[in-house]
């Protein structure tokens, strides 16, 4: 393995609170919805990533990157169980994202039967990456998620802490069961490109239909403020541009953008979540 980082199962529910789906973010309503429309995309995705790693499972041979591929897929599950029921929250709260989660099954399913298995892994990892990304900004700059509902704002957490924590394990597989060489370079450079086309191209009209439906697509003081988090100074985009490129890097590995740190908030993370279920009145299944 190029890092020596072990992802950790942790079983944590965070007991989101319907009600707030709409407002839970303190950075408004848009930018609430720039939120929960990336959480539309999780379940079929993390889906996804599990089946192309599960591919080779068996061709790994590295012990440790074979303990770090178990702790992979049971991290993803557990993020795909969180979501679901996140985006069960928003259908609840009158936003309609059925077809649009079922049109992103739809598009996996067909890469699943018809795409080679050295693309869709290309693709995962390609889409770890830029999962990665996302977590660390959100996970560095309280901005796009201070002043919010605590539920919310722990499960995105949690969320974006294990994507940084598992970042390296797509690639790590990538490496020793397609190879390091100019076809394999080509490949993941391609999926890279690719995934982020149709990746943006869904998820903005995607946005722009949930901001429809809540009648808030009129609304530009809100797009304003939600585009300057995106693409104004310090946005979302704008700094995440220098770990974009740095994917083409023929020596790339995803460890190369240390920010390990991050995992420091495992344990408060874990604390925060017992205190949600004590409130609640259920058992801590916050236990690793």
């Amino acid at each position: 393995m190029a890092a020596a980082i072990l992802p950790v199962r942790r079983n944590l529910k965070f007991h989101l609170p319907k009600d707030r789906i709409r407002d839970w973010n303190g950075g408004g309503a848009h930018w609430t919805q720039f939120m929960n429309t990336l959480s539309l995309f999780f379940p079929a995705g993390e889906r996804f990533f599990i089946q192309s790693i599960r591919n080779y499972r068996n061709d790994v041979t590295d012990p440790e990157l074979k303990k770090a591929v178990s702790a992979f897929i049971g991290q993803e599950a557990f993020h795909t169980r969180e979501h679901e029921e996140y985006n069960e929250a928003m259908v609840a709260g009158g936003i309609p994202i059925d077809e649009m989660e079922a049109s992103v099954q739809q598009l996996l399913d067909f890469l699943q039967r018809n795409a080679p298995r050295p693309l869709q892994l290309a693709v995962t990892v390609a889409l770890e990456h830029l999962t990665a990304m996302l977590a660390d900004i959100a996970m560095e700059d309280d901005r796009f998620i201070r002043n919010s509902e605590p539920h919310y704002e722990a499960l995105w957490k949690w969320h974006a802490m294990e994507e940084t924590e598992h970042k390296g394990v797509a690639f790590d597989v990538y490496e020793e069961v397609v190879g390091k060489g100019v076809g394999a370079y080509a490949l993941r450079s391609t999926a890279f490109i690719l995934a982020n086309v149709i990746f943006w191209s869904l998820f903005y009209r995607y946005y722009y239909l949930v901001m429809k439906s809540l009648g808030e697509h009129r609304n530009l003081s809100g797009w304003l403020q939600s585009f300057r988090y995106q693409f104004g100074k310090r946005g979302v985009f704008p700094s995440l541009f220098g770990d974009w490129l740095s994917f083409f890097k023929p020596s790339f590995h995803p460890w190369d953008i240390d920010n390990s740190h991050l995992l420091d908030e495992a344990e408060a993370l874990m604390q925060q979540v017992d205190e949600f279920a004590a409130r609640a009145g259920l058992v801590s299944q916050a236990a690793a």
